[in-house]
């Protein structure tokens, strides 16, 4: 018995890969697929990257952008589509992805549903009012931030923080941020922070992601814990184009975790700028006064007589005044000295000492030293007292005549 082998066909990855994107491109030219919309991204190209989903299995898509410019709308995660397209696969990588050339709206997805249904709801309990929200502190002191503790956005908020302003105080509350019970572990870091009561400002954040991995942001119990929180709360959750209850509930909603490193505090540069402008404004505004004042009191000037005149004609009427006043001061001192020695002149011709000078003498009775008027006021034996012009005399009455 003869055994005969046919010849091995081996195929390269390459030329495997292209014999699986020949039957593939060729057996899915022209396709219909509807399925739920996750993991959109729109980079800078204007491409638009997206992952067309149902419940067992899921497959990637492109929508070109020269095909984007024709679409009615922009999809968006969790929308349900009805698409049109064609396989192709890209070999470097050795994977299959569809390429649609027309989109069309099928209603919602399960969880853009539950979005819709909760976002309507909220809102009309008034938790998205604008009165309600909160201005940020200009220059908070202490900033909160409920992030997981590994992922891209703490980091680049501590940097931008660090960059801006080292002096401000962080305080981390590490929480996961997608997954099963996320959300609740979320809003007790919110509630945690509220309670520490020295916390200015809350920054609630993650990175991008699909609908399903921010939808820990989009739970009821997140939303409350934010409106009821006493601090003033920044949602800064995903990218640009990524929005979820948290957003419309925060007293701010920024595009990027790195915005709202930007936005809540200010720039120590910015600051030092400020304050220069401030002083300058300031120092100008006193520059300018000066010069409005002295320019008025110049005015006034001109309009006043010349006060040095006006002072030394009163140094001449004070000196004048003093003349006249020291001759008055000087008649009236003389006839005050003449009415004077006139009147001395008038009392000495008066006084008893002028009589006793003329050689008289006046009696006065021992002991009681009475002055003597008549010769019966005494007896014989009596001592009397003479008081002469100098000096005095004691006698004795021994005849009264």
């Amino acid at each position: 018995m003869t055994i005969q082998y046919s010849e091995r066909k081996v195929y390269t990855v390459y030329e495997l890969t292209l014999s699986v994107k020949s039957s593939l491109e060729e057996g899915f030219s022209d396709i219909w697929l509807e399925g739920e919309v996750s993991n959109l991204r729109i980079p800078g190209s204007g491409h638009i990257y997206l992952t067309l989903k149902d419940e067992r299995a899921q497959i990637r898509g492109i929508i070109f952008r020269s095909q984007v410019r024709s679409l009615r709308f922009l999809p968006k995660d969790g929308q349900h589509l009805l698409c049109r397209g064609h396989i192709t696969v890209y070999e470097p990588k050795g994977e299959y992805q569809i390429i649609f050339t027309y989109i069309e709206p099928k209603g919602l997805g399960a969880l853009q549903q539950a979005f819709e249904e909760l976002k309507e709801r909220l809102k009309s309990e008034g938790l998205f009012d604008e009165a309600r929200k909160r201005p940020l502190p200009l220059y908070p002191e202490k900033i909160g931030i409920v992030t997981s503790p590994t992922g891209a956005a703490i980091r680049d908020i501590l940097n931008i923080i660090g960059r801006r302003f080292p002096a401000v105080d962080i305080l981390i509350n590490p929480v996961p941020v997608q997954g099963e019970g996320a959300a609740e572990l979320i809003a007790e870091a919110v509630n945690e922070m509220n309670r520490m009561g020295d916390i200015d400002v809350l920054i609630v954040t993650r990175g991008g992601g699909s609908i399903e991995d921010l939808w820990a942001f989009n739970e009821e119990v997140v939303a409350r814990a934010i409106y009821n929180s006493r601090i003033p709360v920044i949602s800064a959750i995903g990218h640009e184009i990524d929005y979820t209850i948290s957003d419309f509930v925060a007293d701010l909603r920024v595009p990027t975790p790195s915005a709202a490193a930007e936005i809540v505090v200010k720039s120590r540069d910015e600051l030092v700028e400020k304050v220069d402008a401030m002083t300058n404004r300031i120092v100008n505004r006193m520059i300018g006064i000066i010069h409005e004042r002295r320019g008025r009191i110049q005015e006034e000037l001109r309009g006043m007589p010349d006060l040095r005149r006006m002072i030394e004609g009163c140094f001449l009427r004070v000196d004048e005044y003093i003349y006249r006043l020291n001759i008055n001061i000087s008649g009236r001192m003389q006839a005050s000295r003449s009415r004077f020695a006139n009147a001395v002149a008038r009392l000495d011709t008066l006084s008893p000492l002028a009589v006793l000078k003329r050689g008289y003498a006046i009696a006065r009775k021992v002991p009681s030293m009475e002055t003597l008027k008549a010769s019966s006021e005494v007896s014989v034996g009596d001592r009397i007292d003479l008081r002469l012009y100098e000096g005095e005399l004691r006698c004795r009455v021994e005849e009264k005549i």
